[in-house]
Parts: structure tokens; C-alpha cells; sequence
């Protein structure tokens, strides 16, 4: 599975099942740091593997930008750029 910073993933496991959140930061092959501004805030990222996230083909280009370079990025710009994607899910995907 190829995931990029910036990529809007839904995960399919574990307490936050069915939330929508955003590629912060690779780890190995198969772990990914994820964040949504709220419950996860970037201080704070959720090491995931990738197995337990459903990986979507968008990817918020200004915040992998940012992260990229080393910019500061922040946790309202997150909650912001997932607005669109936060549409109800069934919990058990």
C-alpha cells in the first residue's frame, strides 16, 4: 500500500472506527502516524498499522506540503481540511 503525507484515510479498527483522518507521519512499512485535529492532535498522532485504515485517493495537498518542508501546520488547519470528508460512516467497516 502506498501512503503519502497529507492522504485522508478512514480507519476500520479499534475505538476510533469509522472516523476520517489525515497522514501525518511514515513509519516502517507498515505503521503510519495519523491525526484529526481534535481527538488526535498533531502533538499527538495515533500510530496506526496500516491494515487496520482504509486508504482514500485524496490527498490534502497543503498540509503534506507543510509537513513536508517542516512548517508549522496546525490542528484547526486539519479539522478545517477534513470538513468535507466527515461524512457519516457505519462504524462496522
Amino acid at each position: 500500500m502506498n501512503v503519502v503525507l497529507g492522504q485522508v484515510v478512514l480507519s476500520k479498527a479499534g475505538r476510533d472506527a469509522g472516523k476520517i483522518f489525515v497522514v501525518t507521519g511514515l513509519i516502517a512499512d507498515s505503521y503510519v502516524l495519523i491525526s484529526d485535529g481534535s481527538s488526535r492532535r498533531l502533538e499527538n498522532p495515533k500510530k496506526k498499522k496500516l491494515k487496520h485504515l482504509i486508504i482514500t485517493d485524496n490527498v490534502i495537498e497543503a498540509i503534506a506540503q507543510k509537513i513536508s518542508s517542516g512548517e508549522k501546520c496546525t490542528n484547526a488547519e486539519i479539522r478545517k481540511a477534513l470538513v468535507e470528508y466527515n461524512v457519516p460512516v457505519d462504524s462496522k467497516v
